[in-house]
């Protein structure tokens, strides 16, 4: 799946944590399953397959504003 496929909620070019899209961000897909970029993170070790990423509480909060919920 390409980026461009994906429903962006979160963030803006120039905003405050952002340079080029390399910014944390929360995406919807077609499915209605959501994709999150962050930091890596490396609290514990996730399970085979899985990934864990960081991403500022504000960003949850403009993803479900987005949302409408």
């Amino acid at each position: 799946m390409a980026r461009e496929e994906l429903i962006r909620l979160t963030g803006s070019v120039g905003g405050p944590d952002c340079d080029d899209d390399d910014c944390p961000n929360v995406y919807r897909t077609e499915s209605g399953s959501f994709i999150i970029q962050g930091e890596l993170s490396e609290v514990f070790v996730a399970p085979d397959g899985e990934g864990l990423v960081e991403i500022p509480e504000r960003v949850l909060r403009e993803a479900i504003h987005a949302l409408g919920w």
